[in-house]
């Protein structure tokens, strides 16, 4: 059995930035593996370690920079990666959830694995869309939002557990192939070692092109783009009170009566 893990470099923004045409300078955003992708890496390690998969791939969508992320990745226990990135997709300003699932979906069909691990989320645009969209057009069962997964390879079935609204779990069993969105707090992602982020440096990461993928310009077009990025402007100011408790007290006080919410 195989399983493909999707990975995703996620931008973090510095608190105090300035913003460069239509978005935020480079000199105030770090990239790094996307904190739910970083819990379905180890769920997909796990797998291999317990001897459910032969080989555990990880696959990523974007330009050079998130190579980085792909080899944190190999540096925790992956045995492969495949980076997609293309000038056409250079061009897009986004790229929207259907045209990732197209991408995602042509490595499926090149590496026919049994199981896919996505995170929940990405911790910048927060979509929470593509791995569901992903089963969709790739015609796998699927269960989102997994904070439970042992897979039965004999029976070729996973038995899953998934959050649900309101501190419940629903479990079930989904039939294999399938895809699996992983939640944070399902397992205790490992620290890299040294050792393996040495060998992360030296192994090959596939970069696959639109053509190599026998997808054209049109299929990987997508339906948003961004328009404007604007700082919003504050709806209020916040008041920091100092002094001792007595004074932060009164002027509490003062300040709850001024805005009408306690009586003179």
């Amino acid at each position: 059995m195989k399983a493909l893990v999707t990975v995703k470099e996620a931008a973090e923004i510095d608190d105090d930035f300035e913003l460069s045409d239509r978005g935020v300078d480079e000199a105030y955003v770090e990239y790094g593996l996307n904190e739910w992708d970083d819990y379905a890496v180890e769920a997909g390690v796990r797998l291999a370690e317990a001897g459910v998969v032969d080989e555990v791939v990880a696959a990523t969508i974007g330009p050079e920079r998130a190579e980085e992320v792909v080899r944190m990745a190999l540096a925790k226990g992956v045995d492969r990666a495949v980076r997609v990135w293309d000038d056409a997709l250079a061009a897009r300003d986004l790229l929207d959830v259907g045209t990732k699932a197209r991408l995602f979906a042509a490595v499926v069909a090149e590496e026919e694995p049994d199981i896919v691990l996505t995170g929940v989320q990405a911790s910048d645009d927060a979509f929470g869309a593509t791995g569901v969209s992903l089963a969709e057009t790739i015609d796998y069962e699927w269960a989102a939002v997994v904070t439970g997964l042992e897979v039965d390879a004999t029976a070729g079935v996973a038995r899953v557990g998934r959050e649900l609204e309101g501190g419940l779990t629903e479990l079930l069993d989904v039939d294999l192939p399938a895809v699996f969105t992983i939640q944070t707090g399902i397992n205790e992602p490992r620290y890299a070692s040294l050792r393996g982020i040495r060998q992360a440096q030296s192994k090959e990461i596939a970069l696959k092109t639109l053509d190599d993928l026998g997808i054209d310009d049109e299929a990987a077009a997508s339906a948003i783009r961004l328009a404007e990025m604007f700082v919003p402007e504050s709806a209020g100011e916040a008041e920091y009170i100092e002094g001792d408790p007595s004074t932060q007290a009164e002027r509490l006080a003062e300040v709850l009566r001024e805005a009408g919410v306690i009586a003179e």
